[in-house]
């Protein structure tokens, strides 16, 4: 089984439910909506898509909502794509045109005013580099110093600019109604600076009477700066290492990554590491060597989840894509140092659920268990159990379907829906049938069984049962 989760963006070369099915087959665990593109009715269909993709394959996949949040964006462009030439000169103005090689719109008013004559802009995670001629408000004229494809809604990086952007935006706000409406599993908040900007989406959460987790895209210096305050106010984070790369000196981004998996891991919250992983698998049938090695270094390094962003969304194979990022996987968690991350990660102290967590993790090694079972209402049993990274798989048993698809993003986690008997010795009983008919352990074999007494309560988890299997 492989441990480590795979998240895949869903675009034109994707939404096909014969390669959605393709994908789930190769190993998609989580379908990422960027909702900087399309329609929410779009969206909305493409979660029925996935939904559908899963059943057939006989497995949950959850879906997650990529939030565009305070970013510099251009307008539509004109069949979606346009080809910036090298040496060439565009304007950029805040007039509602589609946009085109020497006219692109920019989807903020005042953007004269936060540039001066030779500023750089970047385009494409900084694949595209613009010169700023001169400015005559509200346009800008640009030169092409490195030219390139890009596409409608595309973000613009200003470094070194610091904008007073809202936290979240009223669109915003409405994509998270939207998200709630068609049943998403999981949200991800774009260019977040503090641990407050996620108050917003909470609210909003609440007043639909949704706990949809909240993961926090860390791409800003100020969201790694204050890193501990951030993954401390998010239910887990996401590495977006394409706007870091453009914010930060490039060659600091390593670093960071590393820091900001540790202090996720330290506080036992999911991490997805992001953006360009198999890159070259966007035109390629196979990644460069370098890629493979970075995606091998960030499961060294403790994320749960590595993303696949164009490689899925507009590449030649995205199934292929997929199937590679498995490979790398798999080969990659044969060599983890499994006793060193349970005694350097997870949460320490005072929490029964945190304790019994560590221990249970502990007795594999010490007894040989197979598998280690855990009922859940919330999946945080199953979150805590995770972040000290077993060496065997951890089955997840709730009754809430959503619960089921949320653990899709933990390291290591199967879940299955399963109603939660009462009765201690009965609800025993019904994990080790779980484990058994999930073929994770047969007859003989010893697993653990983590539980809450009086059963059916969130977040009481007080009991570890060491069981051989009959």
């Amino acid at each position: 089984m492989r441990s480590t989760k795979i998240v895949a963006t869903i675009g034109p070369a994707s939404r096909d439910p014969d390669v959605l099915e393709r994908m789930v087959g190769a190993g998609m665990d989580v379908a990422r909506l960027n909702f900087a593109h399309g329609s929410a009715d779009e969206h909305a269909e493409t979660v029925r898509r996935v939904r559908a993709a899963a059943e057939a394959a006989g497995r949950e996949v959850a879906v997650l909502q990529d939030i565009p949040g305070p970013k510099l964006r251009l307008g539509p462009v004109a069949g979606e794509l346009t080809l910036l030439e090298t040496g060439s000169h565009l304007v950029l103005t805040p007039e509602q045109v589609e946009g085109d090689a020497t006219r692109l719109p920019v989807a903020w008013p005042g953007f004269a005013e936060l540039v001066g004559d030779g500023d750089v802009v970047y385009l494409a995670d900084g694949a595209i580099r613009l010169r700023v001629r001169q400015v005559r408000n509200p346009d800008v004229e640009v030169e092409v110093e490195v030219g390139g494809a890009v596409a409608s809604r595309q973000g613009l990086n200003l470094p070194n600019v610091t904008m007073s952007l809202p936290a979240v935006s009223d669109e915003d706000l409405r994509m998270i109604d939207a998200g709630v409406e068609m049943g998403v599993d999981l949200m991800a908040l774009s260019f977040i600076r503090r641990g407050d900007d996620l108050r917003p989406v909470r609210e909003r959460l609440a007043a639909h009477g949704s706990d949809i987790p909240v993961i926090a895209k860390i791409e800003k210096p100020q969201a790694a700066a204050n890193a501990e305050e951030v993954v401390e106010a998010a239910d887990g984070i996401m590495v977006a290492r394409g706007d870091l790369g453009i914010e930060l000196p490039i060659e600091q981004v390593p670093l960071v990554q590393k820091r900001l998996l540790h202090v996720a891991g330290q506080k036992a919250k999911p991490c997805i590491t992001a953006t360009q992983m198999l890159e070259s698998m966007v035109s390629s049938t196979r990644p460069t060597r370098a890629e493979v090695a970075d995606v091998a270094n960030a499961i060294f390094d403790g994320t749960d989840a590595v993303m696949l962003s164009q490689e899925t969304a507009i590449g030649r194979d995205p199934p292929g894509a997929v199937e590679m990022m498995a490979a790398i996987a798999r080969a990659t968690e044969d060599e983890l140092p499994y006793w060193r991350l349970l005694t350097e990660r997870g949460l320490r102290g005072g929490d029964d659920p945190a304790s019994i967590a560590f221990g249970a993790v502990g007795a594999v090694y010490q007894l040989g268990l197979k598998v280690l079972v855990c009922p859940t209402q919330t999946g945080k049993t199953a979150r805590l159990i995770s972040s000290h990274r077993p060496q065997v798989p951890t089955l997840a048993l709730s009754p809430r379907i959503e619960v089921v698809r949320r653990c899709s993003i933990y390291w290591g986690v199967c879940a299955l829906r399963m109603d939660e008997p009462h009765d201690t010795t009965e609800l025993l009983a019904a994990c080790e049938h779980a484990a058994v008919e999930a073929g994770l352990c047969s007859s003989g074999d010893k697993i653990g069984i983590t539980a809450g007494l009086p059963a059916g309560v969130a977040g009481g988890t007080n009991l570890f049962k060491v069981q051989q299997v009959a």
